[in-house]
């Protein structure tokens, strides 16, 4: 590997002994299954009920991040129809290792924000640019002084004012609804991120109940499922308040002029999940498909905290199931079989097997526990493949794949993206439609696919 590769961050930064693979592999397996996840919610149950407290849920609300915007709107349904109390609290943005691209970020999130909303009934205003100091500021002070009755009722008037950069209309709100002023309201964000961090959590737009995360409007439907189950939906029959977008072709066909690029890191939990999927959608709608390899974010030198990680590994798991996905056993494939992987798919992808080849990986990893760092278990992979294990065994360790997936990780970047699973549409000319990141932007995907054609065959 060239010096040149080294300084861009691509050598990589974890190569765990042979037992500390197989010990780390044994212990998330076992942490995320169905069971184990089940377990856990009814020991939080018995130790609720035990020690007398009420169902609580706990949202933490960051100011400027759109995400927070969306989930904030939808307290007051989520308050009204569960028999829950819900506590907010405000927060600060993501620090130091576990974010890893903090503009990006905050400009995808926007971005995202505004792509996503109308399927949850939802507005939200073009906004490249972040909300001005001034009403970031405004906005803080008013949530902070406010009883908790107060801001459930009142975050989302406070919040449209924001993200609609009008500063007389937070002015007014300030007079009306009261205001701390900023060391005060500084006191109350840090409180708020403090109970955050003893929760272990990180990010905003997040809700807890009882030893559970859920990431804003995406997760909500996981928690409301948790609260019907435990009898405190006031209305069953109704559909939930924040359902999952269907992914919906709605019978469109291309003929190949789109293009769907696959952003994918052989070691992405969230990769594993929705691969297989993203594929068959690209298929099924005629869609051809660019699989772009990077390489995983921890291997180019990007570092993560362990409760970062506890977090994405549960998730997943969590998404996998809600989706009737095969998501069982673990077996880390970080550094070399990772590695050893990549410099098969040039070969793979000039016999036609590219997609085969990771599909292939990611299922021995993370669905049959297959340890993917020994030769036998290198061969199950690529014969599963519908590839030679002798062909394979002469490309194995070949050099040029380190610069393929650096043009990739590059050109995702260019598009504000930078972590996977990430979708570029591209139309005919090779002009981007859509970017998105994450295994939830598959209905997103789907949609702009199905606009795409209707357009293509109004012109």
């Amino acid at each position: 590997m060239s010096e040149q590769f080294k300084d861009q961050g691509g050598v990589a930064t974890s190569n765990p002994s042979r037992f500390m693979r197989w010990a780390t592999s044994r212990v998330m397996s076992r942490l995320f299954t169905e069971q184990s996840m089940e377990k856990k919610r009814r020991a939080a149950e018995a130790t609720r009920q035990q020690e007398g407290r009420s169902h609580r849920v706990e949202y933490f609300h960051q100011v400027d991040d759109g995400y927070s915007h969306l989930a904030a709107s939808l307290l007051k349904h989520v308050e009204s129809r569960y028999d829950v109390e819900l506590k907010c609290h405000l927060v600060a943005p993501p620090a130091g290792s576990n974010v890893a691209e903090p503009d990006l970020l905050a400009r995808l999130s926007r971005y995202d924000t505004q792509l996503i909303a109308p399927a949850y009934g939802l507005t939200f205003p073009e906004h490249p640019e972040p909300p001005s100091e001034i009403c970031v500021d405004l906005a803080t002070r008013i949530l902070a002084a406010q009883s908790e009755v107060d801001f459930i009722n009142r975050v989302e008037s406070v919040s449209a004012a924001l993200w609609s950069d009008d500063e007389a209309r937070l002015r007014n709100l300030a007079e009306e609804y009261g205001v701390l002023d900023s060391a005060e309201a500084e006191k109350n964000v840090e409180q708020g991120t403090a109970r955050r961090k003893e929760l272990k959590h990180y990010s905003g737009a997040m809700f807890f109940y009882e030893g559970e995360w859920y990431w804003g409007v995406d997760r909500l439907h996981h928690l409301e499922s948790r609260l019907r189950d435990l009898g405190l939906d006031k209305n069953p029959s109704a559909s939930p308040v924040a359902p999952r977008p269907a992914v919906d072709l709605q019978g469109v066909r291309d003929n190949g002029a789109l293009t769907l690029e696959v952003y994918a890191s052989l070691r992405s939990p969230y990769t594993a999940v929705i691969f297989d999927r993203a594929v068959a959608v690209a298929r099924e709608a005629g869609v051809s498909i660019d699989l772009k390899p990077v390489l995983p974010m921890v291997m180019r030198g990007v570092p993560a905290t362990r409760e970062k990680g506890m977090y994405i590994f549960m998730d997943a798991a969590r998404e996998a199931r809600s989706q009737g996905l095969e998501y069982s056993k673990f077996y880390d494939p970080i550094g070399e079989p990772a590695r050893r992987c990549y410099s098969l798919f040039p070969w793979a992808h000039a016999m036609g097997k590219g997609i085969e080849l990771v599909s292939s990986f990611l299922h021995h990893a993370f669905v049959l526990g297959i340890n993917t760092n020994t030769t036998s278990g290198l061969r199950r992979v690529v014969e599963a493949a519908g590839l030679s294990w002798k062909d394979a065994k002469e490309n194995l360790g070949s050099t040029g794949w380190e610069q393929i997936l650096e043009t990739n990780r590059q050109q995702m970047y260019a598009s504000g993206l930078w972590g996977v699973p990430s979708f570029r549409l591209l139309n005919e000319e090779g002009v981007e439609l859509l970017a998105v990141w994450g295994q939830d932007r598959l209905w997103v995907v789907a949609r702009e696919i199905v606009r795409a054609l209707a357009s293509s065959s109004a012109d």
